[in-house]
């Protein structure tokens, strides 16, 4: 018998260190999605033209990382599912740990993997203009750019990082749902699809407060504090949850 006693945080470091070795492939997978979704963005996310008369015509197109930053909410959301798959969870024996330190563990790191993907995907909208700059038939402004707007930019990534924050916490928890009972495999998507046509349909205004509530903060910090304390609560549902899975005997 060992008399050395391993902390709490001492057991969620070595398991954090853990998944992030284990899981080098989500990398990956991030890296195939915000490529594929940076080239669905070449073009622009959208244009406007005009011509007159004489001939002369104008074409403006606006590249932004928007599409980029949506397929990377994606992919946080599937990581945040997949972590909690039972293959995952064995694997938590190789260590001396229980559920709060695996949920600790797996909770830090998506938060990893949110910061991550969050900068990734806002540093392709510069790498987009730029390529727009050198490669593409257009007038490019520097008034947006990092070395102008650096004030701009860092409010770009906080809030990617932030909205990734919120759809890992969503994901972890929908994957804690489904672990519980499978039936939740076919009850949350006839649910979800239900509740956005319900609200699409005879609650209009419903749904536009949701959606402004979440997506249209003009405030960082009233955006920031309203992402965190939904995605505390969110992994906090989820840390609820996993005490009523089956013990692995």
């Amino acid at each position: 018998m060992s008399l050395t006693e391993m902390s709490l945080s001492d057991v969620i470091k070595r398991q954090y260190e853990f998944k992030l070795r284990a899981f080098l492939g989500v990398f990956s997978s991030m890296a195939g999605v915000q490529l594929i979704s940076f080239l669905f963005s070449l073009g622009g996310v959208s244009s406007v033209g005009t011509s007159s008369s004489t001939g002369m015509s104008i074409n403006i197109s606006y590249y932004s990382a928007d599409m980029v930053v949506v397929f990377t909410m994606i992919w946080i959301f599937i990581t945040g599912i997949l972590i909690t798959t039972k293959a995952v969870r064995y694997d938590d024996f190789s260590f001396v740990a229980n559920r709060l330190s695996s949920n600790l563990a797996n909770i830090l790191f998506l938060l990893t993997a949110s910061v991550i993907g969050g900068a990734a995907a806002v540093l392709a909208g510069f790498m987009l203009r730029i390529i727009a700059f050198f490669f593409g038939d257009v007038q490019y402004g520097l008034g947006n750019s990092f070395l102008e707007a650096p004030g701009e930019f860092f409010i770009s990534v906080v809030a990617a990082i932030l909205y990734m924050i919120l759809f890992a916490s969503l994901g972890y928890l929908t994957g804690m749902i489904v672990q519980v009972n499978k039936i939740f495999i076919f009850l949350l998507p006839v649910l979800f699809t239900g509740i956005v046509v319900y609200l699409g349909i005879r609650n209009v205004e419903v749904a536009k407060a949701i959606f402004d509530f979440i997506f249209a903060e003009s405030s960082l910090l009233l955006f920031a504090v309203k992402a965190l304390v939904l995605s505390a609560l969110f992994f906090a549902g989820s840390v609820v949850l996993s005490n009523r899975m089956e013990v692995r005997t």
